[in-house]
């Protein structure tokens, strides 16, 4: 790959001008290649009026809307850092993220528009829905940089948090390329494809499975206002997608979905699933309906996409991630950092043209998750199988040791998953003083069972030492932008041990 990376938006507008690149389905606003280059072209103008230079960082805070799309092309067009924000945060934490950042311009969508007020840090504000249009429409085209250098930064991604403040992980156009080659293996994206945009946009799935490596390579987005099933189910049936990602909790809920069974869309060629672990039954669920759903696995900080599953793999291997895509590096490594025979269970690393090159402002985040020789930390436990595919074990900090036994929590939640009342289930570890630690299961139900029974059942799949001791049974888990379940948020409360919900099935 060489230094420099060229405007792939401009590319694709003099290639195919009049070729559709984004709909609105909210407000049936359709953008051509020609038009969303323009409109991108001005949005870099209108920013430069509005005093930034590159470097400069542009926090967004606002819903699913075409408008993100073409102020980060607007942002690399003038050498800028855009910085999506959670509009999920409560304000002390937003206020936080945007200290940290320290943007020179704050730019905010209508539904958000009572949220900088809270803010201590203040800042210049550019409304999406007071005035934009009118000022886009006025500002001139922008020519752009010639060329942008691979390794400079394009915008920043705040991680969820779950050890902590989040840390910002820099996404670089070397990243962004990466990932749009790895995808093409993967799910063959070019301009005859179509896809859906429903995750929030400060998520690097919601930029970056599948829009913007779909803009890059010419196809078109359909963007819906949020993960609404019967919307996203809709948009399937009206042929709006030929590829379509999603996390486990949307492919549970078509699923569940009698219009989604019932027919299944025939468009879509490739499925693909990430950003929590894909549960068993789900995947069987779709072999039932003869859909081939590619388990993956990748991180904010591998821009996002690692690993795939090969479509014909997909029905054969089930519980697999797949194998590394062609831009990732991959090793697994025992505690002294060696690499592990196949069978064996290690640490994950990451190595590849799509590994961040580190948090922002955060040298010390930075040096712990990267090794002295660029490998960067995963966290998680994997291993490989003599034919090379490769399976998640967990999070390397969720395991623990029971009685002398290491107990690796996904195990024990991939069979309780198996137990026809259970919808989810997230197992941590307790303090034991005979065994040092026990399992204990957080279980989201979908029919009628109790903890005795659901002993019984693991007991005649598992080790005596991996049943969970005890049980809490909960209405719904706290997640993040994902839908993966935050383990530190779990409490256990004696009174709500192995005692059904009022309102359970």
């Amino acid at each position: 790959m060489t230094d420099l990376f060229f405007d792939p938006l401009t590319a694709q507008a003099a290639v195919r001008p009049g070729a559709l690149a984004i709909e609105e389905a909210a407000t049936g606003r359709r953008f051509d290649y020609g038009a969303l280059e323009g409109r991108a072209a001005r949005a870099a103008t209108l920013l430069l009026e509005c005093g930034i230079a590159p470097g400069d960082r542009i926090a967004i805070l606002c819903r699913n809307r075409a408008a993100f799309f073409e102020i980060l092309f607007a942002c690399a067009k003038i050498g800028a850092i855009l910085v999506p924000l959670n509009w999920r945060m409560p304000s002390p934490e937003l206020d936080d993220l945007v200290a940290h950042a320290g943007p020179s311009l704050l730019i905010v969508g209508a539904e958000d528009a009572a949220m900088p007020a809270r803010l201590s840090l203040s800042l210049p504000i550019l409304g999406l829905d007071a005035g934009y249009e009118g000022r886009i429409a006025a500002a001139s085209p922008h020519p752009g940089r010639p060329a942008w250098p691979q390794d400079d930064i394009w915008y920043l991604l705040y991680t969820s948090g779950t050890t902590g403040r989040p840390k910002a992980v820099i996404c670089t156009y070397r990243m962004a390329l990466a990932n749009l080659v790895n995808l093409t293996d993967a799910a063959g994206i070019g301009p005859d494809d179509l896809t859906l945009n429903y995750l929030p946009l400060f998520h690097t799935a919601g930029i970056n499975l599948h829009t913007l490596p779909m803009l890059m390579a010419g196809g078109a987005v359909t963007i819906l206002p949020d993960a609404d099933i019967s919307t996203i189910v809709a948009a399937l049936t009206a042929g709006r997608a030929t590829i379509f990602f999603g996390v486990p909790t949307i492919y549970q809920g078509l699923l569940d979905d009698p219009a989604f069974t019932r027919s299944p869309p025939g468009r879509v060629r490739h499925w693909s699933s990430g950003g929590a672990p894909l549960p068993d039954h789900v995947a069987e669920g779709f072999r039932d309906l003869g859909l081939r759903l590619c388990n993956g696995m990748g991180m904010t900080e591998t821009g996002p996409t690692a690993f795939m599953m090969p479509r014909d793999s997909a029905w054969h291997r089930i519980g697999s991630i797949g194998k590394p895509m062609r831009l990732a590096r991959v090793r697994i490594v025992d505690d002294a950092g060696q690499d592990v025979a196949d069978g064996e269970t290690g640490h994950l690393l990451f190595g590849g043209e799509g590994v961040t090159p580190g948090y922002w402002r955060d040298a010390e985040a930075t040096e712990k998750a990267l090794t002295a020789d660029g490998w960067l930390r995963s966290g998680d436990l994997a291993r490989r199988d003599p034919d090379g595919f490769f399976y998640v074990a967990g999070r390397s900090k969720e395991m623990y040791i029971s009685g002398g036994e290491n107990v690796f929590p996904m195990e024990v939640e991939t069979v309780l998953a198996r137990h026809p009342a259970v919808a989810e289930a997230a197992v941590i570890a307790l303090p034991d003083p005979h065994w040092g630690e026990v399992g204990h299961a957080f279980l989201r139900l979908s029919g009628a069972t109790d903890a005795a029974a659901l002993e019984a059942f693991c007991r005649d799949r598992l080790a005596a030492y991996k049943v969970p001791k005890s049980f809490t049974f909960v209405d719904d888990f706290p997640r993040a932008a994902s839908g993966k379940i935050q383990k530190r948020l779990l409490q256990v409360e004696d009174g709500a041990r192995n005692r059904p919900p009022s309102d359970s099935p």
